[in-house]
């Protein structure tokens, strides 16, 4: 069973064809930059803007479809390749392979965004409960850890413990959100959980928000730091700010310590650039909190 949209509750501003959104989205942005040339901000929700023109587009939008936290995306008539790409699940983040892109957005977390590191055995944040991820997973190794950047994403954390006996980090200061967790971290300085992974504590959004840097090259923001389309920087979600802002921007430029070419967030947008183009947006962040 693959869960999807209600026909009957389809949105009035859906372009008219296959795909559709069902009036239950969340507006979490997750098929936005999935497949941005299908799906569009209407209101408080996704629609479809325009429907797939090419194999790739609609490759795109049923990745959206499976990735979807609430089922809000439909097809119609069913599309045959749709249980195949739910298998794709973990895709990876650029060419090198080495940082893979979860998928299955969970509706407990607000739809946020998890990865897995193959050569680490490590999630990043927790993604849905989902049959055939976890049959990937397994497949590439399992999990011997799952890192979560904060406590609003801990989503189905306990069906990966139990599946794979990974242990589950967490920082102290989110400690009340996962009482179970068997690896709690208690300093605020960075600690590296392995020779290519370095915890950063960055409290602000959350008490205990953690980022993680790995090969000094990908940078996991939770939703400390993610990408703005609209003011073309980094920046931080004032209006989910759930500890302190001034925290959080003093937290920011604790970042500018470390060289890295990739923010991976669990809300809002990715961003590649050189490392010291990187560094300029970051600053650009900075400043900006700091009006």
């Amino acid at each position: 069973f693959i869960p999807m949209a209600h026909p009957h509750r389809r949105r009035a501003e859906n372009i008219p064809g296959d795909f559709y959104v069902d009036d239950t989205c969340i507006d979490c942005d997750t098929c936005r930059w999935l497949a941005p040339e299908v799906f569009a901000q209407v209101g408080d929700q996704s629609a479809v803007q325009a429907q797939p023109r090419t194999s790739e587009q609609r490759h795109s939008a049923l990745l959206a479809l499976a990735a979807c936290p609430t089922a809000s995306i439909g097809v119609e008539p069913a599309d045959p390749d749709l249980g195949k790409v739910r298998a794709e699940f973990p895709i990876p983040v650029d060419p090198d392979g080495d940082v893979l892109y979860c998928g299955y957005h969970s509706e407990k977390s607000f739809g946020a965004a998890a990865y897995y590191l193959p050569k680490e055995k490590v999630l990043v944040d927790c993604p849905r409960e989902a049959a055939p991820l976890m049959k990937k997973l397994e497949a590439l190794g399992g999990v011997r850890k799952m890192f979560l950047t904060h406590g609003d994403d801990v989503a189905d954390h306990a069906a990966y413990h139990e599946r794979f006996g990974c242990e589950r980090w967490i920082h102290e200061g989110d400690e009340h959100t996962l009482r179970d967790a068997e690896q709690v971290l208690r300093d605020a300085e960075p600690f590296a959980i392995s020779e290519k992974l370095l915890v950063i504590p960055v409290p602000g959004h959350t008490r205990g928000s953690c980022c993680l840097l790995y090969r000094d090259q990908y940078l996991f923001t939770g939703d400390h730091l993610a990408y703005s389309t609209r003011r073309g920087h980094l920046y931080a979600f004032r209006d989910a700010c759930w500890h302190s802002w001034r925290t959080q921007s003093e937290s920011m430029e604790r970042l500018l310590d470390y060289s890295f070419q990739w923010v991976l967030p669990g809300h809002g947008r990715r961003l590649h650039l050189p490392a010291a183009e990187m560094r300029r947006s970051l600053e650009q962040c900075i400043a900006w909190m700091k009006r």
